[in-house]
This record gives structure tokens, sequence and C-alpha cells, in this order.
């Protein structure tokens, strides 16, 4: 029998990690960088990229802000506009990554594969959003590396009731643009 030394063992069960990707959402409060990582929710990654490099989340904005929870954006236009959207995606929300502060997640519907181009940054740990027997959770996919000022910054703004969704900017926090860093 060949003798297979364990270094070789160790090398065949360590998959080829794919690079995180980085992506600045600019705002006017200022900028949110972004790592996402596609080696725990590849899907929701490739999906939020698409959405990125087709300019789908320019002159979006977040339109429900929720003091002590969470902020969503991309799906609106500052005028209450929903943008169309692609297919809804499959939910990676059984990835080991929790929805901690600071980390981004993927809104959906009460369906699990829901979700399209709407996401939201975490303003606390909302455990009762991650994955557990009998909850489907949000997928997280990635964290915010620097901009929480600015986030913490469009958490306080004043909120209205607009095409009668509650929780939304009375001042229009608008995504100007998002782009690969």
């Amino acid at each position: 029998p060949v003798e297979v030394q364990p270094e070789e063992l160790i090398e065949e069960e360590t998959p080829e990690l794919i690079p995180m990707e980085y992506v600045v959402i600019e705002t006017n409060k200022g900028n949110i960088s972004l790592e996402l990582d596609p080696n725990k929710a590849p899907i929701t990654v490739a999906n939020f990229m698409a959405y990125v490099d087709s300019g789908f989340y320019d002159n979006t904005v977040f339109h429900r802000v929720i003091d002590g929870f969470m902020i969503q954006g991309g799906g609106f236009t500052p005028d209450g506009q929903k943008k169309e959207t692609r297919d809804p995606i499959m939910l990676e929300s059984e990835n080991g990554l929790k929805n901690d502060v600071g980390t981004i997640a993927m809104a959906r519907t009460n369906a699990p594969n829901s979700a399209t181009a709407q996401f939201f940054i975490n303003l606390k740990d909302n455990g009762f959003l991650n994955y557990a027997p009998g909850n489907a959770g949000y997928a997280v996919f990635g964290k915010v590396t620097s901009g929480m000022d600015v986030v913490n910054e469009i958490r306080q703004v004043e909120t209205t009731v607009k095409q009668g969704m509650q929780d939304w900017p009375v001042e229009d926090i608008i995504i100007t643009k998002a782009y690969r860093e």
C-alpha cells in the first residue's frame, strides 16, 4: 500500500478560497465600504454583484430605517417607485454567517427563496434573523469594513410613511452609486 503523507491529505481537503468581493456604496451621507464573502454565500454575492455591476443600485434609496434594528435599501427610487428586479434567488441563511452588528444581509418576503435586490445592514446583533430549525432566517453575505459612522448617521434620521410604507426617511437617503472597490 502507498503511504499517504499528512500534508497531502490537508491539501486535498482544503478547497481553493474564492477572493472576497469589495463594494463601495456611495450615499448622500457618505460612503459605506463592504467586504462580501462568496465562499459562504456564493449565490447571494453573485446576485448582489450583478446588481452592482449593472448600476441597478445607483439613485436608489434607503427606504426603511429602524434605529436599533437595521437600515434597508436597494429597491426604490427617491419618489417611491419600486424598481424592476431580476428573478429571486435561493436563500443561503445556513452559511454560518450571523446577523450581527455591521453585517449586510438580503431582505426578502415571507417566502424564504424570495430575495432579489433589497438588502439591509444590521444595526445590532439580530439573532432572531439567523437560521435555526423552524426559522428560515435571512442570508448574511458580508460586512461593513468602513463607513459605520455613515450607517449610524442614517439610523438617526426622522422617518414617515411614504407610498403606504412605514419607516421611510423624511429626507431622502440616496445611494448615488454602488461599485466594485
